[in-house]
């Protein structure tokens, strides 16, 4: 009974895009360890900016420096 934590930042992914996260972690798990999809678990956690850090940043100023340098 494969259970599968997905976090994300909080940037308005579409109802759609996560219904394909929710599949394709499904197939693939039914691929690769021939799990059953019946009991395969998919929770998609989305996350603000400000809760998630990136090289000892919040992430939206890591973004911005890496926009900076390159």
């Amino acid at each position: 009974m494969p259970y599968v934590n997905i976090k994300i930042t909080r940037e308005g992914a579409t109802r759609e895009q996560k219904a394909a996260l929710i599949k394709g972690i499904t197939d693939l798990l039914v691929t690769v360890l021939d799990k059953n999809p019946a009991t395969t678990f998919v929770v998609i956690d989305e996350v603000a900016f400000e809760d998630w850090g990136v090289g000892g940043l919040p992430v939206d100023e890591y973004r911005s420096q890496v926009k900076a340098k390159g």
